[in-house]
Formats: C-alpha cells, sequence, structure tokens
C-alpha cells in the first residue's frame, strides 16, 4: 500500500487498545511524527514516534496533549458496554474535552471511531445508509451517537471536519456468521482512515467501517467523497464460519438485531 504523508503530526488516541496497536505501525506512513496517547504507560517511543499519557476526562491534560497537532486519529474512550460511569467520562465529557483542545489549537481534522453500536437496533436484514437515524443498542452506542452530534457541531460552528467511522468488527478473522457482515479488516481500517485524512474536501461525513463483504447491512454510498476503496473481504472465510458455527436461533434478538449481543447488555 502506497500511503501518502498527509500530515506532520499525527495524534493517535487510544494507542494501546487492540485497534490503536493494530494501527500503530499503520499510521507510521501517514505522518513524519505520529504521537501516541493512552490513559496507560505505552512504554518508550519508538522512532518517529512521540509518547503522551493522557486522561481523556482531564481537560488540561488533553489540551497539552494537542499542541502541535495536525490531525487526529481519536480511537480513545471506552469501546464496550459498560456502566454508565466510565462511559459518561471517557467518551462523553472526554469527547468534548477533545473537541475543545482542537478548536483552541486549531486542529482542522479528526477521524472518530464511531462505532456499528449506534445503529444497532436496525434489524438484520435492513440496510441502511447514514441519512438513517441512530438506534444505539446500549450506553456505549449512546455515547458514540453523541460523539457524532459533538463532532457535527463543531463542524458547524468551528469548522472542525470530522469522518465518524461506524466501525464494524474489526479482528485479523471474522470470528461469527454476525461478522461476515460487519468485518473489517486491519489493512482495510488502515485505507479508511487514510482516505479520511487525504482527501481533499471531508466536510462531516458519517461512514460504515466494513471490507468488501458480499453481505452487508449498509450503504456507503453517502461517504463516495472520501475516496475509500476496501481490498479485503469476509467472503474467503465463510465457508469457516458456516462450518464452525450452529445454525442461528432466529427468535434470539442478538440475531434479529445488528447489534448482536450488545442488544442484550446490561440491564433489562
Amino acid at each position: 500500500m502506497n500511503t501518502p504523508h498527509s500530515h506532520h503530526r499525527l495524534l493517535l488516541t487510544g494507542a494501546a487498545g487492540g485497534l490503536g496497536q493494530a494501527l500503530r505501525g499503520r499510521l507510521k506512513a501517514n505522518c513524519q511524527v505520529l504521537r501516541l496517547s493512552d490513559v496507560v504507560d505505552l512504554g518508550a517511543p519508538q522512532v518517529g514516534e512521540e509518547v503522551f499519557t493522557a486522561d481523556l476526562a482531564d481537560a488540561a491534560a488533553v489540551h497539552s496533549m494537542m499542541a502541535g497537532v495536525d490531525a487526529v486519529v481519536h480511537l480513545g474512550g471506552v469501546s464496550t458496554e459498560q456502566a454508565w460511569a466510565p462511559i459518561l467520562q471517557a467518551n462523553i465529557v472526554g469527547m468534548y474535552h477533545l473537541y475543545e483542545a482542537a478548536r483552541e489549537h486549531r486542529v482542522r481534522r479528526v477521524v472518530f471511531a464511531s462505532s456499528n453500536h449506534v445503529t444497532g437496533f436496525y434489524k438484520q436484514g435492513q440496510t441502511i445508509t447514514a441519512d438513517d437515524p441512530p438506534r444505539p443498542d446500549g450506553l456505549y452506542g449512546l455515547s458514540k451517537a453523541f460523539g457524532e452530534d459533538l463532532s457535527r457541531f463543531y463542524f458547524d460552528r468551528y469548522g472542525i471536519e470530522t469522518a465518524c467511522v461506524r466501525i464494524g468488527s474489526s479482528f485479523p478473522e471474522p470470528r461469527d456468521r454476525r461478522m461476515l457482515a460487519s468485518w473489517l479488516s486491519y489493512d482495510d481500517l488502515h485505507r479508511l482512515i487514510t482516505a479520511c485524512l487525504t482527501t481533499p474536501v471531508l466536510g462531516h461525513s458519517i461512514i460504515f467501517g466494513m471490507s468488501n463483504n458480499a453481505v452487508t447491512w449498509w450503504d456507503n454510498s453517502r461517504a463516495r467523497h472520501i475516496g475509500y476503496v476496501p481490498q479485503d473481504s469476509s467472503d474467503v472465510f465463510r465457508e469457516r464460519i458456516y462450518q464452525s458455527t450452529a445454525e442461528p436461533d432466529l427468535t434470539d434478538p442478538a440475531v434479529q438485531f445488528q447489534g448482536g449481543a450488545f442488544v442484550k447488555m446490561g440491564p433489562l
């Protein structure tokens, strides 16, 4: 993959997480300096890296983290369904701190890791576009819907361009039948982020983060101006997945809805 240098200093938040680790080496091709941030210790920086420990709930730390940054790939925050308190601090208060710091430091472009769980209560038999309203499947999905709205406000008011990437299921391989529709390879994730960083006019865009899967619930036609062309597909794993998993129970909400097991998590 020939990756153009789009920015001098690129900030990657949530660098210690699963996707952060997958992107750490890949994103070095997008910039001269990759600044890595997380709430946990990331160890010593490698060549071409800067390391910054910051809690997103700490406004002063986030402000310092953003100094000198040209663009942000924001993966930081709570990434699973949890109790309200940690989601509130990391994904809502932290998101506000991130955009306020971006405004103050005149950072003009953000790639925000939203989630398919923003629309998790659509049925798996439906195909939706970015124009369809959110239907979060839990507190986590609700916080990502807030992040999309917050980023739209900062675009409308302050001109900060944002790509809200509704990441499906990004793993080395799909793990079950649901992921045949939602799978996003690590390389396609990098291609998608690169497209968001390099497209001439990003605006405020909602993009479904998926590979070129034959089975899909999401129509990305509203994001063609990004220039994302996925090159991987879950199709090569389909036969193995079918052989290794049971027939789905069509009465199970996790099978009925796009959010899978997330629709059943938390108090009922």
